[in-house]
C-alpha cells in the first residue's frame, strides 16, 4: 500500500489528534478545533464563499502524515490579500476568475504553514500535498492557486515549484525581555514614551479599568458581551460579522486555554472588548468592538493591554492583525509578509509576474520608510523588516 491523498469537505471527519500532531504549538488557528468550529456553526461554506475541501496524506500504515486546510473560494471576502483588481482584469477580458482555490485560514491574516507535515516527511508531504492541490486546480479547470500568510521557508520552497511571491505588510511588536511596560517605554524616544503616557492616562481618567479572561474562564455572559462588541464593529462599518456566538463557545469550550478577551470597564460595566489567541511564543490579535468612545480607548483595549499580557506572560512577539500604520510610534514595526499564487491562464500569469515586482519594489521602499520613523532610540532586538 503506498501513501495516499484523500480530499476531506468535513475536517470533523478527520480526528483532532493526528490533525494536531502536524500543528506547531504557537499556531492555534491552524489547530483542528479552531477550523472545524469554523465549518460546524456555518462560519464557512457556500454562503460565505469558503467551501471546505481539505487534503490530507497518509502513509502505507494509515498514518496522517501531512494536510493543508484548502478551499474553494467564491469571492476574495476574508483574505486579506487583496486581489479584487485580478478578478476584475479576469471579467474584462471575458473570462471566469472565481472559484479559485485557496490554502489559508479563513478571516484570518496571521503567517503559518500552509502544508503540514509530520516530522521527517517534510519534504514528500510539501510536495505531493501541492501537487495535490494543483491538480486539483487543474482538474476543476479553477483559475487560480493561492497559499495565503505563508511563513518564509515554505514561501520560498513554493516560489522554486514556479509559483509567484506576493509580499504584504503587517506590524509586530517584538519582547526584547523587558521587565515590564515601564522598562519597555524606557527603549522609546522621549516624545513617543510621552504620547502613550498619555493615551493610557487618558483612558484612566474616563474612569476605565480592564479585565484580563481566558476563554476557560469566561462564562457564557462575558461571551455574549464579547461578541455584541464583535458585531458592533462590522454593523458600524456595513460589514458582514462572520463569526457566530456559537463558534466562540464552541472554541472557548475546546481550546479556551488559547483564548483571550480584554474587557474595558467603566463603572464595572463593559464598555469595550478586544479578543485574542494565544500561542506558545506569540499574541495574535484578532477582533474588538465598544459601545462608548472615548479618547484613547482603542489603542489601550487592543494594543497597550496586548503588550502588558506579552510582557506578564513571556510571550515572545504581538501580531495585533493587518494594516495599520498608526502602529508605528507604538512599537509594532513593519514587517513583511507573504503569499504565493499559481494562475492557471499563462498569459495572466505572466502580467501578474510584471505586476508584482513594481508592487515589491513599491512595498519594500514603503517598509523602508516606515521604518526610519521606529519610536525605539535604537533597533530593538530580534527585529528585521
Amino acid at each position: 500500500m503506498s501513501n495516499r491523498i484523500t480530499i476531506t469537505e468535513r475536517l470533523d471527519d478527520i480526528d483532532a489528534g493526528e490533525w494536531n500532531a502536524l500543528v506547531d504549538d504557537d499556531q492555534p488557528f491552524l489547530r483542528h478545533e479552531f477550523l472545524a468550529a469554523l465549518e460546524r456553526h456555518g462560519c464557512v461554506g457556500e454562503h460565505w464563499g469558503w467551501i471546505p475541501c481539505h487534503l490530507t496524506l497518509r502513509d502505507e500504515s494509515d498514518r496522517l502524515i501531512g494536510a493543508a486546510p484548502l478551499y474553494r473560494k467564491l469571492n476574495s471576502y476574508g483574505e486579506f490579500v487583496f486581489d479584487w483588481a485580478w478578478a476584475d482584469a479576469y471579467q474584462r477580458h471575458g473570462l471566469r476568475y472565481y472559484p479559485k482555490l485557496v490554502g489559508a485560514v479563513p478571516y484570518t491574516p496571521a503567517s503559518g504553514p500552509r502544508l503540514l507535515a509530520a516530522p521527517g516527511h517534510e519534504a514528500e508531504a510539501w510536495s505531493t500535498l501541492e501537487n495535490a492541490a494543483r491538480t486539483l486546480a487543474e482538474r476543476e479547470r479553477l483559475s487560480s492557486l493561492h497559499w495565503l500568510f505563508t511563513p518564509p521557508r515554505q514561501t520560498e520552497w513554493l516560489r522554486e515549484q514556479g509559483y509567484l511571491v506576493r509580499t504584504g505588510c503587517q506590524f509586530h511588536w517584538h519582547n526584547a525581555g523587558h521587565a515590564g511596560f515601564d522598562a519597555y517605554l524606557a527603549t522609546l524616544t522621549a516624545k513617543k514614551r510621552k504620547n502613550i503616557r498619555r493615551e493610557r492616562r487618558q483612558v484612566r481618567e474616563a474612569g476605565i479599568r480592564f479585565r484580563w479572561l481566558r476563554g476557560d474562564q469566561a462564562d457564557a455572559d462575558d461571551w455574549a458581551v464579547f461578541h455584541r462588541h464583535y458585531r458592533s464593529t462590522f454593523e458600524r462599518k456595513g460589514g458582514a460579522a462572520t463569526l457566530s456566538l456559537d463558534f466562540f463557545h464552541d472554541i472557548a469550550r475546546r481550546i479556551g486555554e488559547h483564548l483571550l478577551i480584554v474587557f474595558a470597564l467603566r463603572e464595572q460595566r463593559p464598555v469595550a472588548a478586544a479578543f485574542s489567541l494565544i500561542g506558545a511564543r506569540t499574541l495574535y490579535g484578532r477582533h474588538w468592538g465598544c459601545d462608548e468612545r472615548h479618547q484613547g480607548l482603542h489603542f489601550e483595549t487592543c494594543y497597550y493591554q496586548g503588550l502588558e499580557y506579552c510582557l506578564a506572560h513571556g510571550l515572545q512577539r504581538f501580531e495585533p492583525g493587518a494594516q495599520g500604520e498608526h502602529k508605528v510610534s507604538r512599537g509594532f514595526l513593519p514587517t513583511p509578509t507573504w503569499s504565493a499564487h499559481w494562475l492557471r491562464e499563462t498569459g495572466f500569469h505572466d502580467a501578474i509576474a510584471r505586476f508584482l515586482v513594481l508592487e515589491t519594489e513599491g512595498l519594500e521602499d514603503y517598509m523602508k520608510e516606515l521604518s526610519a520613523h521606529s519610536p525605539f532610540r535604537q533597533d530593538p532586538p530580534g527585529h528585521s523588516a
